[in-house]
C-alpha cells in the first residue's frame, strides 16, 4: 500500500512488519511484532506498536510491510574486496598436494596478488571490485568494510583505499576503509621486517590520515606476518593519528595479539581461533569486538576452533564477517558466513543475526548509527520475505530480500511491495 501525501511530516512509513532489532539480551535476539516504522531525513524517527494507519503521522509514502520481517542492514565488518588477480590455479595445485611453499617460491601466495594489484590501474580495481560488492549487497549487505593489503608501497595501498571510498559513488552502500599496509614483507623488503614497519608508521599511516582516506590502520600479528612488537608499533602510529585499530591475531597460533589489540581499545580483533582465556578476558575489558572469520576457518580446513563458550561467558561481542579475498576466504556472501558461524562455529541463529548488525556495528565504531533499528539510527533497513529470523542462518543462497533502504532510500533491486 502506498499513499502520498502533501506537507508529509515522514518520508516513509513502513507498517505491518516483524522487527528483527538486531539487539541480543540473555533472553536471546530482541523481536517485535505488528509495528510500523516512521522514517525522515534517512533516520528512524518512530517505532509504533500500532499498525493502523489512523494512527500514523502523514507521509509521502506508507508501504504495507504484508507481515513480513524487517531487520537493519546487514554489516560486512571485514573484507578484502578490492585486488586485481586471481588465485584459483593455487587452490587446484593446493589440492593436487603442493605445498603452500612451493606455490609461494613460483611467485604465488599473497605476492602473486600483491603484483597483479601494483599493475592495474584505478579504473581496472574498480571494474573488479564492483561485482564483488554486488554480491554482498544483493544479500542485503548496506555496510562494508575494505582493507588495503595488497600493494605494499605508499602509492598503491593509497591507490586501493582511493577505489574503495569510490564505491560509494557507484553502489548505494556504506564504506569503511581501513590501512593494512602491514600485510606481508613486500619482496623488496624481504629480511628487512623492521624496516618495511618503518615505512608504515613514517609515511603510510600518515599519508592516509592526511588524505583522510582510512578510519583504522590493521596489522597481521602472526609467525608469518609481524612479531607483536612490530604490531605494536603500527598500533601506536595509528593511535597517534587518531585512526581506529584492528588486527588479524591468534589465526594460526598464539602471539597474545588480541591482548594487545584490547591493550590499544582496538575496535576489533579478527580470526581468534588461537585465543586463550586471557586473550578473551582482555577483550571483555576493553569491550573490543572479536570477529570471527567462519570463510578461511572452512577454505583453509582449519581444525581449532575459536573459543566460542569463552568468548560468551566473558560477554565479549562477536562478529561475523565473509574475509572475502583473493587466497583464503574467495566467498562473497554473508548469509554462507551465518550459516557458517552455525554449522562450524556452534553459533545460535540468533548470535550470528547480531553478528552480522549491531555487534558488526560495534566492530566499526558505528554502534551509535547502524547496526540497530531504533529511535535516532541511520535508516539502513533489510525488509525479508522469511516466516522466521533464523531462516536468515539457516539458508543462503535464495533470494529473500524485499527491499533494501540505504539511510532512508529504498535501493534498486527491491521490489516494491
Amino acid at each position: 500500500m502506498e499513499q502520498a501525501h502533501s506537507n508529509a511530516i515522514a518520508d516513509i512509513i513502513w507498517t505491518n512488519v516483524n522487527l528483527i532489532t538486531g539487539e541480543l539480551t540473555g533472553q536471546g535476539l530482541v523481536t517485535a511484532h505488528n509495528q510500523s516504522v516512521v522514517v525522515k531525513d534517512s533516520k528512524v524517527t518512530a517505532i509504533l506498536d500500532q499498525p493502523l494507519e489512523s494512527v500514523l503521522p502523514e507521509a509521502k509514502q506508507i508501504i504495507d510491510g504484508q507481515d513480513r520481517w524487517l531487520s537493519p542492514g546487514l554489516i560486512d565488518c571485514h573484507t578484502h574486496l578490492v585486488f586485481a588477480g586471481s588465485r584459483a590455479n593455487e587452490f587446484e595445485q593446493r589440492l593436487e598436494g603442493v605445498p603452500y611453499e612451493v606455490i609461494a617460491k613460483q611467485g604465488g601466495g599473497i605476492l602473486a596478488t600483491v603484483n597483479a594489484t601494483r599493475s592495474a590501474s584505478e579504473e581496472e580495481l574498480l571494474k573488479l571490485a564492483l561485482p564483488r560488492l554486488d554480491a554482498l549487497i544483493a544479500e542485503g549487505v548496506t555496510t562494508v568494510e575494505i582493507k588495503s593489503g595488497y600493494g605494499l608501497t605508499l602509492g598503491d595501498e593509497l591507490k586501493i583505499l582511493r577505489v574503495a571510498k569510490q564505491l560509494v559513488n557507484h553502489r548505494p552502500i556504506n564504506i569503511s576503509t581501513t590501512l593494512l599496509a602491514a600485510h606481508a614483507v613486500p619482496p623488496e623488503f624481504k629480511g628487512k621486517a623492521d624496516q618495511y614497519i618503518d615505512l608504515v608508521c613514517n609515511e603510510i599511516i600518515p599519508q592516509a590520515a592526511e588524505q583522510q582516506l582510512a578510519d583504522a590502520v590493521d596489522v597481521f600479528c602472526e609467525g608469518i606476518g609481524f612479531s607483536p612488537e612490530q604490531s605494536e608499533r603500527v598500533m601506536l602510529a595509528a593511535q597517534a593519528y587518531g585512526l581506529g585499530i584492528k588486527a588479524h591475531v591468534e589465526q594460526l597460533s598464539n602471539l597474545s595479539g588480541a591482548a594487545l589489540t584490547a591493550k590499544y581499545q582496538g575496535w576489533s580483533a579478527d580470526h581468534l581461533e588461537y585465543l586463550d582465556e586471557a586473550g578473551v578476558k582482555a577483550l571483555a575489558e576493553s569491550n573490543t569486538v572479536a570477529v570471527l572469520l567462519p570463510g578461511a576457518f572452512y577454505f583453509l580446513r582449519e581444525q581449532q576452533l575459536p573459543p566460542i563458550d569463552l568468548l560468551r561467558k566473558y560477554q565479549v561481542p562477536m562478529a561475523l564477517a565473509t574475509d572475502f579475498n583473493p587466497g583464503t576466504s574467495p566467498l562473497a556472501s554473508i548469509r554462507l558466513m551465518m550459516n557458517m558461524g552455525c554449522t562450524l562455529f556452534r553459533m545460535t541463529p540468533a548470535e550470528t543475526i547480531a553478528a552480522v548488525t549491531s555487534q558488526a556495528a560495534k566492530a566499526l565504531n558505528m554502534a551509535e548509527m547502524r547496526g540497530i533499528i531504533k529511535e535516532g539510527m541511520a535508516a539502513d533497513m533489510v525488509l525479508w520475505d522469511i516466516q522466521h529470523p533464523a531462516e536468515l542462518a539457516y539458508q543462503f543462497g535464495s533470494s529473500v530480500v524485499v527491499q533494501r533502504v540505504i539511510n532512508g532510500h529504498i535501493t534498486e533491486g527491491g521490489i516494491h511491495v
